[in-house]
């Protein structure tokens, strides 16, 4: 669980608050109005968040592209089309 604190008492205290993210291995979790708006958290922490963006970034492009080199014609694209009220479709250059 992180540590809340408010912005106005943040500023005042940033350096201690800098020191709990790196040596304590907190995070901090800076409020406005008792709502999140920014949180302190240690560089290795900022690091494994940007690789599981990463992941799951290629997860999407994955599952896109899968769907995107379905075969024209009766099968499941066809399915997929009708199901979505898809009535065109994309055709390469020189595919008429």
């Amino acid at each position: 669980m992180a540590y809340e604190i408010p912005v106005t008492q943040a500023r005042a205290e940033l350096a201690d608050l800098i020191n709990r993210v790196v040596y304590g291995a907190e995070r901090v979790v800076v409020t406005r109005h008792g709502k999140p708006l920014v949180a302190l958290v240690s560089a290795a922490d900022l690091e494994r968040l940007e690789k599981l963006d990463a992941v799951g970034d290629e997860r999407v492009v994955s599952s896109v592209s899968g769907v995107g080199g379905m075969a024209p014609g009766p099968g499941p694209a066809s399915a997929e089309r009708q199901r979505f009220g898809i009535a065109a479709e994309r055709r390469g250059p020189g595919v008429s």
